[in-house]
């Protein structure tokens, strides 16, 4: 058997994890928003932690839906960039220090972002997962769907449509 071994997996792990971390920090909303994402393998769930900040109606209370249409359009956005710099990653392409030192490669940009608020978000943790429906050389369209306590009740779904980015950095 001759070739290169693969690599310890833990290599792979941090690897991964640090390209998530970059991306996901070097948005400042992001971070303001409480915005946290879950990594198992190459699918990611959005997790908005309960801040009060977030509240938009406090006699309901209910979570803003600025905030709700926030949470789902940056799930889109980061969840369609790690798809499509997926491979970068794995083959340690994406230098995951670069982006830390601020060096971000571009990211998609919205065209159009449709939202629908299916019912109030209750003042706790939400979570949202993004499915890319098309990916072409031109422009993608994921849906995204938001839910806090069971993922068969969203609160919120969203469909978006991004310019893809130039591939240099």
């Amino acid at each position: 058997m001759t070739g290169t071994p693969p690599e310890p997996v833990q290599i792979v792990k941090q690897r991964r994890d640090a390209a998530l971390t970059a991306l996901v920090q070097g948005v400042p909303y992001i971070k303001w928003l409480g915005i946290e994402f879950e990594r198992r393998g190459d699918e990611l769930t959005a997790v908005l932690g309960y801040d009060d900040k977030l509240i938009g109606n406090p006699f309901l209370p209910a979570l803003h839906g600025g905030v709700t249409a926030a949470f789902l359009e940056v799930t889109a956005i980061i969840s369609f960039s790690w798809v499509m710099f997926w491979d970068e990653i794995e083959d340690g392409r994406f230098d995951a220090q670069s982006l830390v030192e601020g060096q971000l490669p571009r990211l998609p940009k919205t065209i159009d972002f449709t939202v629908d608020y299916l019912r109030s978000g209750l003042p706790r943790d939400a979570y949202a997962r993004a499915v890319i429906n098309r990916s072409g050389r031109r422009y993608a369209s994921v849906h995204v769907e938001a839910w806090q306590d069971n993922r068969d009740r969203k609160y919120a779904q969203a469909t978006g449509h991004f310019l893809m980015p130039d591939r240099e950095v």
